[in-house]
C-alpha cells in the first residue's frame, strides 16, 4: 500500500488540518505522518510550510493511483431477504428512506467517480432507472441464476484490465463515504469480530498486507463490504479467475474464493491439476491486497428483514411487501409479529417462503411468472374445497382464487419423498390409489390434448410479441402429430376418469415427522400430497406417468413403479396407457418450460429431458398399442 498516496489524498480532501488530524483521518501513525511529510516535501509533492498544499508534481504522481471506475454487483436474488426480494432486487431496498444502490452511487459521485457499471441479472429491468438518474451503465450476467459472483467478475473482466476499480455490492450500506478519488493499492474492507466468528478471517503482516484467509476465527478482522482492485492487482488476479471459471465445481464460488486460494497457496496446484502446466499457475500466490479496516457500525450487510428492522424502525410495521401485508391481514397481526422468515426452495411454478406467527410456522406461496395464464386459480380453490376434510393434503389457511396467493401450515421435521427409496415409492403410490379411489369429484377436467394445444398457442403468442422463435425444436411438427395420435388412441379406450393430481412430482409428497417406519406399518395419514394447481378429473394413470417423468426414471425404474402402483403385473393395455402419458406429459411440460423461458425463467436441461421423454415413450407406447385391441 503506497502510504504517500494516502497522505496526499487526505491533504487534498482536508486542507489546513493539523498533523494530528492528518494522522487520524489517514489512518497513519503520527510518526509515519511526520516522516511522510518530509519525504513528500523533499520529492516536490508538497509545498513546504504550514499550508502543505499538494504541488503540480504531487498531482502528477497521484494520477497513476486515480480511481478510474466502479463496478456494482447487483445480479443475485437475495434469498435471505424474501419476501421483499420476490418484488424488488435486494439492492433497491430502502434503508432510512434511501435505496442502498442509489446511496453508493451518490457516494462515488461525490468523490468524482462517474464511470459506474452495475452488473444485473435477477429483475434486471428494475435497474433501468439508474441509467437516467445517474448515467450509469448496465451489464447483464446471463448466469446469475446458476452461478455465484465469480461469474459476475468474469463477465465484467474487460472493464477491469488496465483500470483502477472499486468492486461493490449493491446491498451494502455505508454510514459514511469511505470512497476516494485516489487509492494507494488494492484492498478489501474489513470489520472486527469480538469473540468467535464464522466469517472469512484475514491474516496480515505488520504493514496490513493480506497473507491468508480462513473460514472462521476469534477476535479477528474479517472480510466485510467493498473491495478495490488496482490495475496491478487485476493484472495478476484476473487470469487466475478466468482459469477458475473454466474448472468444473467452481460454479458456486465467490470471486473471493479465488483470492483465498491464491493467498493460501492452493490456486496454482488447482489450476495445474486441471489444465496442466500453464503460465497462470506460476507465481499466482504472489498477490498483493491490503486490509482496509473500518470501525464498528460503518459498513452494513443486512442479512435479512428482521436484522433490517433493528436498524430501520420503519420496517417493523411496514416492509412495503405485498406478501407481508397479506400475511399481516390474514393473521390480524402487525408485521413485527411475522418472524423467522426464510426462503424455501423455489418451485418450478411458484415461489414460497416460510414464516412464523405466534410460534407456529406457515408457508406462503407467491405465484411465479406467467402462472396467471397457466393456472386456473378458481379451479384450484374448488379442489381444495373438495378435499379439505379428507386429510390427504396439508392444512390450508388461506387461498385467494384471483391472485393465487396461498398460506398453509408448515410441518416441522417433514421431508419430501425419496424416489430412490422403495418404501417411499410404495407410500406415494398408496397415497395416489387412495386419491383415485376416494370418489371425490371436482367440476372440471384435465384434458391433456387441450392443455397441449393451449401451451402451443401461448408459446406462439409470447414468441411473436417478443419477435423471437416460439418453439425451438426442429422436429416439433412431427412430434406434435405423434402426440395427437396418442391422444386419439387414449380417447378410444374410453377409460374412466377420477380425480387426478396431475403434478405428482416426488417433492409434492410430504412425509411428516414420525413417518419413517416399515411399509406395512406406515400410517398414510403421515403422508400428505400437496400443491393441487393442475388437479382435475382425468384418467388416474396419468399420475403414475407424471411421477415417472418428474423423478427422471428410466424404463426399468418406471416398470418397477407401475408394478408398485397396481400391486401386481400391469396388463399390456395399462402399460401402454402409462407409456402414452409419459410421452404426453413430457411433451406438455417441455412446452411449459419453453413458455417460461420466453418469459426469462430457465430450468437448465429440464426442457430437453421432457422432450426426450415425449419422443422416446411415443415409440415405446406405439409398440405396445400394436398388440392391444381397442375401439376403432
Amino acid at each position: 500500500m503506497n502510504r504517500k498516496v494516502i497522505l496526499l489524498r487526505t491533504i487534498i480532501e482536508h486542507p489546513d488540518i493539523t498533523q494530528r488530524e492528518l494522522a487520524k483521518l489517514s489512518g497513519l501513525s503520527l510518526g509515519a505522518v511526520n516522516g511522510l511529510l518530509k519525504e513528500c516535501v523533499a520529492e516536490g509533492f508538497l509545498e513546504s510550510g504550514e499550508l502543505r498544499s499538494v504541488t503540480a508534481e504531487g498531482k502528477r504522481f497521484l494520477e497513476a493511483f486515480k480511481v478510474d471506475r466502479a463496478i456494482i454487483m447487483a445480479a443475485g436474488f437475495g434469498s435471505r431477504f424474501v419476501p421483499i426480494t420476490y418484488e424488488i432486487p435486494k439492492g433497491m431496498i430502502k434503508v432510512l428512506g434511501e435505496r442502498m444502490v442509489d446511496r453508493q452511487i451518490e457516494q462515488l459521485n461525490k468523490v468524482g467517480i462517474t464511470d459506474i457499471t452495475v452488473i444485473v441479472g435477477y429483475m434486471k429491468e428494475k435497474f433501468e432507472y439508474l441509467r437516467d438518474k445517474f448515467g450509469v451503465k448496465l451489464l447483464y450476467n446471463p448466469e446469475y441464476a446458476t452461478k455465484n459472483n465469480l461469474s459476475t467478475i468474469w463477465h465484467a473482466r474487460k472493464l477491469l484490465y488496465g483500470k483502477n476499480c472499486y468492486i461493490l455490492s449493491s446491498d451494502n450500506w455505508l454510514r459514511e463515504n469511505i470512497y476516494h478519488s485516489y487509492e494507494g493499492g488494492a484492498w478489501y474492507c474489513a470489520a472486527f469480530s469480538e469473540g468467535d466468528t464464522k466469517e472469512w478471517v484475514i491474516g496480515t503482516n505488520k504493514k496490513g498486507r493480506m497473507t491468508d484467509v480462513m473460514e472462521g476465527g476469534r477476535n479477528s478482522w474479517y472480510m466485510y463490504g467493498p473491495a478495490y482492485f488496482s490495475r496491478e492487482f487485476s493484472e495478476k488476479f484476473l487470469p487466475v479467475l478466468e482459469r477458475y471459471y473454466e474448472i468444473p465445481g467452481t460454479e458456486q464460488y465467490y470471486w473471493e474464493n479465488v483470492l483465498m486460494d491464491m493467498l493460501n497457496g492452493f490456486a496454482g496446484k488447482r489450476i495445474t491439476a486441471y489444465f496442466g502446466h500453464v503460465k497462470e499457475a506460476e507465481n499466482c500466490s504472489d498477490i498483493e491486497m491490503y486490509i482496509n479496516p473500518q470501525p464498528e457500525n460503518m459498513v452494513y450487510e443486512f442479512e435479512n428483514l428482521e436484522e433490517l428492522r433493528e436498524f430501520d424502525e420503519s420496517y417493523r410495521e411496514d416492509s412495503g411487501s405485498e406478501a407481508m401485508r397479506l400475511v399481516s391481514t390474514v393473521f390480524k397481526v402487525p408485521e413485527s409479529e411475522i418472524k423467522r422468515i426464510r426462503c424455501l426452495k423455489s418451485g418450478m411454478t411458484n415461489k414460497s417462503w416460510l414464516f412464523s406467527v405466534s410460534g407456529k410456522q406457515y408457508i406462503c406461496r407467491i405465484p411465479g411468472e406467467g402462472t396467471e395464464k397457466l393456472i386456473n386459480r378458481s379451479e384450484e380453490a374448488a379442489v381444495y374445497e373438495a378435499i379439505k376434510d379428507t386429510g390427504i393434503t396439508e392444512r390450508l389457511v388461506y387461498l385467494d382464487p384471483d391472485t393465487g396467493y396461498k398460506i398453509s401450515r408448515y410441518y416441522e421435521g417433514s421431508r419430501n419423498a425419496d424416489a430412490s427409496n422403495e418404501v417411499d415409492l410404495k407410500a406415494c403410490m398408496a397415497k395416489l390409489r387412495t386419491l383415485h379411489q376416494s370418489g371425490i369429484k371436482v367440476p372440471h377436467s384435465f384434458d391433456i390434448r387441450e392443455k397441449i394445444k393451449f401451451y402451443v398457442s401461448i408459446c406462439e403468442s409470447a414468441g411473436a410479441s417478443m419477435n423471437r422463435e416460439a418453439i425451438p425444436f426442429e422436429d416439433f411438427d412431427k412430434v406434435y402429430k405423434d402426440e395427437m395420435e396418442l391422444c386419439d388412441i387414449l380417447d378410444r379406450t374410453g377409460r374412466e376418469k377420477t380425480i387426478a393430481h396431475i403434478d405428482s412430482v416426488p417433492d409434492n409428497f410430504l412425509f411428516l415427522e414420525g413417518a419413517d417406519v416399515s411399509d406395512t406399518e406406515r400410517d398414510l395419514s403421515l403422508v400428505k400430497l400437496i400443491d393441487w394447481e393442475y388437479c382435475g378429473m382425468c384418467d388416474p394413470l396419468v399420475d403414475v406417468g407424471m411421477f415417472i417423468i418428474y423423478a427422471y426414471m428410466n424404463e426399468t425404474e418406471a416398470e418397477r413403479l407401475i408394478r408398485i402402483y397396481f400391486d401386481r403385473e400391469p396388463t399390456r393395455e395399462e402399460l401402454a396407457v402409462i407409456y402414452s402419458y409419459i410421452s404426453l406429459g413430457g411433451f406438455l411440460w417441455a412446452l411449459w418450460a419453453v413458455y417460461k423461458e420466453i418469459l426469462g425463467v430457465t430450468f437448465g436441461d429440464y426442457t430437453l429431458k421432457m422432450y426426450a421423454y415425449a419422443k422416446d415413450y411415443y415409440k415405446k407406447a406405439m409398440k405396445l398399442w400394436k398388440n392391444v385391441s381397442i375401439k376403432a
